[in-house]
C-alpha cells in the first residue's frame, strides 16, 4: 500500500507544476515574439513629424561659385625686334592710357625719316613751282601731274616711316596697373617676348554659371551679391552679359557681371561666392529639405491624409539651407511627412508625433 502512494504522489507533484506553469508563468499571446510578424496580424503604425504646407515669402536666391577678372588684360609684346634703350616701368603702379612704357632703338629709322623730310621738302617745292607755271600756261598739265605725284609719292614714303617708327614703342593699350617686367633695360627683345602684363582692376568683371532652369528669370541689370575668400564683407554687381549658348554637359549658362573696386582690394583670379538675387515670390510653396525623396523619375513626398501615407510627385525649384520650393505636386493645406521618409510606404498607417 505504501508502494502505490509515493508514486501517486509524485505525479501530482508534477502535475501540479504543470498547471501552474501554464496558468500563472505563460507570457501572453500578445507578447509571444514574432506573433505580430504572422500574416494577417495588423501591422503598428509609424510615428512621424508632418508639416502642413501654407504660402510663404520666398526671396528668389541662387547661390553659385565664379572667378574674378579683370575688366581689360593685355600681355605687351613688341612689334619689331631690337634692343631697349628705355624701359619706363615701375611694377604694380597705375599707368595711363598712351604712356610709353618700352622705347626700342631706332636710329636707323630715325636717320632714314629726316632723309625722307627732306626729300619731302624738294617735292613740296617742285611742286609750287610748277602749279605757278600751269597757271600761266607755262607748263603742260601733264608735266604739272608727274610733279604732283611725286610729292605724293614722298609723303607717303614719310608716313610709313612714321609708323615704322611708332613700332619701336610700346604704350600702354589703356589706364591700368602694370605687372611685374620680365626684361631690363639693355635686353634685346623680339616680338615672342613679353615684357609686362597690364591689368585694369577698376572695375572688375565677375563671371559665374547658373543652372538653365533659371534663365527665364535673369536679365541684364540683375544685382549680385558676392564675397572674395581672403576679405571681410560682400561687394555688389550688376548683371552686363548673357552667354547665349547653355553648356551640353553641365546644362548651365556663363553670365558676367561688373562690379566697382575703387580700393583696389579685390584682385583678378580670386575665387568668388556668388548670390544672385531673382525676383520675390509673395506666395511661394515650401516644404523641409528632408521631406524630399529621390527616385528614378523624380522626386516624391509623403502625405499624411486620413491616417495613411499617400505618395505624391513633385517638381521643385529654388532651394535655401533649410527648404526647398515645390512649383507643381502641393497646394496649401496639404500636410506632408517630413521624418521617417525613408521607411514608410504607400497607404503606410501613420501616428503624428509633431505637427508645424
Amino acid at each position: 500500500m505504501n508502494k502505490l502512494k509515493i508514486p501517486l504522489i509524485i505525479f501530482g507533484v508534477v502535475l501540479g507544476l504543470v498547471l501552474v506553469k501554464i496558468f500563472f508563468l505563460s507570457p501572453p499571446k500578445a507578447a509571444i515574439p514574432g506573433m505580430s510578424m504572422l500574416p494577417g496580424a495588423p501591422k503598428p503604425a509609424s510615428v512621424v513629424t508632418a508639416y502642413i504646407v501654407k504660402p510663404e515669402i520666398l526671396d528668389n536666391e541662387v547661390y553659385s561659385s565664379g572667378a574674378i577678372s579683370a575688366n581689360e588684360e593685355a600681355e605687351l609684346r613688341p612689334e619689331v625686334s631690337g634692343k631697349i634703350v628705355s624701359l619706363n616701368i615701375i611694377e604694380g603702379t597705375r599707368v595711363n592710357k598712351g604712356d610709353l612704357l618700352v622705347k626700342i632703338n631706332d636710329a636707323d629709322l630715325q636717320a632714314q625719316y629726316k632723309k625722307l623730310q627732306l626729300q619731302l621738302t624738294l617735292a613740296e617745292e617742285k611742286e609750287a613751282r610748277q602749279k605757278k607755271l600751269l597757271d600761266i600756261s607755262a607748263v603742260s598739265k601733264e608735266e604739272y601731274d608727274v610733279v604732283l605725284n611725286q610729292m605724293k609719292v614722298a609723303k607717303a614714303e614719310v608716313e610709313n616711316m612714321v609708323a615704322q617708327i611708332a613700332k619701336t614703342e610700346i604704350r600702354a593699350p589703356f589706364s591700368g596697373v602694370v605687372g611685374l617686367r620680365k626684361l631690363s633695360e639693355g635686353s634685346f627683345i623680339t616680338p615672342s617676348n613679353v615684357v609686362v602684363t597690364m591689368q585694369q582692376i577698376d572695375p572688375i568683371k565677375v563671371d559665374f554659371s547658373v543652372p538653365e532652369k533659371y534663365m527665364d528669370k535673369i536679365k541684364r541689370g540683375d544685382k549680385v551679391i558676392f564675397s572674395v575668400q581672403g576679405l571681410d564683407g560682400t561687394y555688389t554687381a550688376r548683371i552686363y552679359a548673357i552667354d547665349p549658348k547653355i553648356d551640353m554637359t553641365t546644362r548651365t549658362v556663363q553670365l558676367r557681371a561688373l562690379a566697382s573696386n575703387t580700393s583696389s582690394r579685390i584682385f583678378p583670379g580670386a575665387f568668388a561666392n556668388i548670390q544672385l538675387v531673382l525676383d520675390k515670390n509673395e506666395s511661394a510653396i515650401m516644404v523641409p529639405t528632408e521631406s524630399i525623396i529621390p527616385i528614378l523619375k523624380g522626386q516624391k513626398v509623403y502625405l499624411y491624409r486620413n491616417g495613411k501615407a499617400q505618395e505624391q510627385m513633385v517638381e521643385t525649384g529654388v532651394r535655401t539651407p533649410t527648404q526647398i520650393e515645390i512649383v507643381k505636386g502641393l497646394k496649401t493645406g496639404d500636410t506632408v511627412v517630413v521624418t521617417g521618409v525613408m521607411s514608410i510606404r504607400q497607404d503606410a498607417l501613420l501616428k503624428l508625433l509633431k505637427v508645424y
